[in-house]
């Protein structure tokens, strides 16, 4: 397949997961189109990478309080198929989100993957310095919160967070790794790369959550976890010898046995309703799993 044509493939892929869920987003989509295809051909054309992700975003007031689902899930289920091919990872998540993205991991058959956990205010220094110990080529922030303006990271409701998000961000911008994000809200890490003045006008308190960190490469998606999917998806697509394990991992079987464990035993609730089910955003699995079908068919067709 020529260069153009997987281009238009990887591009059909990024719209399925422009797809707004009730968050006002549709104008970042289009300020940050291409993002799926550059975040991808930059990790493809990485000599031997090895990646960083960084997730895991509290819900204080949930029942009970726990990560949310959106993030961890899709994390997971990436590093599943980073390990499928050989490319080593990785994350790095609050102490309060370590759980569930251990679980999740199990979820994915990848228990062995190395979890950082790092506390509220802890420095950062010590892990950026681990992972470039390590080798880490590239960080990939997924639903990530990130800092305001006022260096305040805020959920959508525009609580302060800082009591129980660590300063990842920091771990983001310490090079000399490439940088990736996928969010799909407004107030994640990577969303610094979008006008602030478009998040303010669209996106509701916007004005105060918008994120200040950018990523060289945005990805932005109606649900993160769908974004961890169009990576996947769209990696496949750029390297054919990548492809089997790759499509291997686009299964939604996994995706489901990744969020029951990450409910069940992280704990793990949804973002939107706070509750401890097996959602994301508050959407059923069927919805999830139809955006994983629609990308694997499309990557499947690429000869």
């Amino acid at each position: 397949m020529r260069k153009a044509e997987r281009r238009h493939v990887i591009d059909a892929i990024e719209r399925m997961i422009q797809q707004d869920v009730g968050r006002n987003i549709a104008p970042l989509f289009g300020a940050c189109a291409g993002g799926l295809h550059s975040a991808a051909a930059a990790i493809a054309a990485t000599p031997q990478p090895a990646l960083g992700l960084i997730t895991g975003f509290y819900v204080p007031l949930g029942t009970p309080p726990a990560a949310e689902t959106d993030g961890p899930v899709g994390t997971a289920l990436l590093a599943a198929g980073l390990s499928s091919i050989g490319v080593r990872c990785r994350i790095a998540t609050d102490a309060a989100c370590a759980s569930a993205c251990a679980a999740a991991l199990c979820g994915a058959a990848v228990p062995d993957v190395p979890v950082d956990a790092a506390a509220p205010g802890e420095d950062m220094r010590v892990l950026a310095a681990a992972w470039a110990a390590a080798g880490i080529t590239t960080a990939i922030a997924i639903e990530r919160c990130g800092p305001a303006r006022d260096g305040v990271p805020r959920n959508m409701r525009g609580i302060d967070m800082s009591g129980w998000t660590a300063p990842l961000h920091e771990v983001f911008e310490a090079g000399p790794w490439g940088t990736v994000a996928i969010g799909d809200g407004g107030n994640e890490i990577g969303m610094g790369s979008v006008p602030h003045a478009l998040i303010a006008r669209h996106v509701d308190n916007g004005t105060v959550i918008a994120c200040a960190t950018p990523a060289q490469h945005l990805i932005v998606a109606g649900v993160s976890n769908w974004g961890c999917y169009a990576l996947v998806g769209a990696l496949a697509v750029l390297r054919p010898d990548w492809r089997t394990g790759l499509l291997g991992v686009l299964d939604e079987r996994l995706d489901a046995a990744i969020l029951e464990k990450a409910v069940r035993t992280g704990p793990a609730v949804d973002g939107v309703t706070g509750l401890q089910t097996l959602t994301v955003d508050g959407l059923e699995p069927a919805v999830h799993h139809a955006k994983i079908r629609a990308i694997r068919e499309l990557v499947a067709a690429v000869r």
